[in-house]
């Protein structure tokens, strides 16, 4: 693999079939010869969703198969995550699309895998009378993440568009999510604007529904509503010269996801990841993984990723170019 954009149709076909058979023929080299795989290791959150693809890779033995051994270094907190990718501890780390384009303003750029699509949710009470955009004008609204928050920042540019301005007309709490789950409980907010996982636990244990997802609002402004706006990073000068075990891992992430989506089976096994969820907030959450699989990229999805980085705030003139974004398939 290397860096420079690839174009889809019949070049892109060859291409997979020829990293295809590298791979193949690599992980029998390998089994032949006895050597040491090489490595790739990734810090993740050790209750996060990525865990459970990756743990499913690790147990699975998907990265064995596919000619290199994953290597997990579990944190308790996105900070200790991204501290571990930039001192160099680890190879890669999951982050959000933000985070790597500030990361390419300040001189250091990432190459960005897809990890998932999944934005989150506006979430209210069964009986609520919100539904739409609108509805919010005056609400209490609990926001996770932030003024900085993705989701947050994209319902005002739907909001102004429709001339509302929430931060104004509306009552806005920031919090962690959990906090944000307990207040709505408590009826301290009307709504609250979360992550999709907590959304889904929500959801699962009945009462509360989702007034719309934020997948709404990147359609209500003209993008293609399945970003993959969560990725696995890797330092740009480190990812170019291991580009072969980039492919490998991508080869891993691809297999393993097209698994978990086909059977319940093996998310029985990572239910302790999950929280030991009861029966329906189980459902909830894997039914939102699976939904979150990132289609392939394409020009026009770099492009929407581009034009929803300028929406959140990024320079136009200085925005991660097509080639970090990789798109290499299996």
């Amino acid at each position: 693999m290397n860096l420079q954009q690839r174009k889809p149709g019949l070049s892109a076909l060859i291409a997979g079939l020829a990293l295809a058979l590298l791979q193949l023929s690599a992980t029998v080299a390998f089994a032949d010869q006895g050597e040491p795989l090489p490595e790739l290791s990734v810090s993740v959150l050790q209750f996060g969703t990525a865990h459970w693809e990756l743990d499913h890779i690790v147990h699975r033995k998907l990265d064995r198969e596919h000619g290199y051994q994953l290597s997990l270094k579990l944190v308790a907190n996105l900070p200790a995550s991204r501290l571990a990718v930039t001192s160099g501890s680890v190879n890669g780390a999951v982050a959000d699309l933000l985070w790597a384009q500030t990361r390419f303003e300040a001189g250091t750029p990432y190459l960005y895998v897809p990890f998932s699509s999944q934005i989150g949710a506006v979430v209210v009470s069964e009986q609520s009378s919100i539904r739409t955009v609108a509805d919010l004008a005056g609400k209490r609204i609990g926001v996770a993440g932030g003024p900085g928050s993705k989701g947050w920042i994209l319902l005002q540019k739907v909001a102004g568009q429709q001339g509302i301005k929430l931060e104004e007309s509306s009552e806005i709490q920031y919090a962690a999510p959990p906090l944000l789950s307990q207040a709505l409980k408590r009826g301290q907010v009307d709504v609250i604007v979360t992550y999709w996982h907590f959304a889904a636990r929500l959801r699962g244990e009945g009462g509360w529904r989702s007034a719309f997802g934020m997948a709404d609002l990147l359609t209500e402004l003209g993008l293609d509503r399945t970003l993959p706006v969560l990725g696995y990073v890797f330092p740009a000068n480190w990812a170019e010269n291991h580009g072969s075990l980039i492919d490998r891992f991508a080869a891993s992430l691809h297999r393993a996801k097209a698994e978990l989506a086909e059977s319940e089976t093996y998310w029985q096994r990572l239910r302790p990841l999950m929280g030991e969820p009861g029966d329906e907030v189980f459902a909830a959450l894997r039914e939102g993984f699976v939904a979150g699989r990132p289609a392939p990229q394409t020009d026009r999805r770099i492009t929407d990723l581009q034009r929803l980085m300028v929406l959140t705030g990024a320079a136009p003139d200085n925005l991660m170019p097509a080639n970090l974004f990789y798109r290499a398939q299996p």
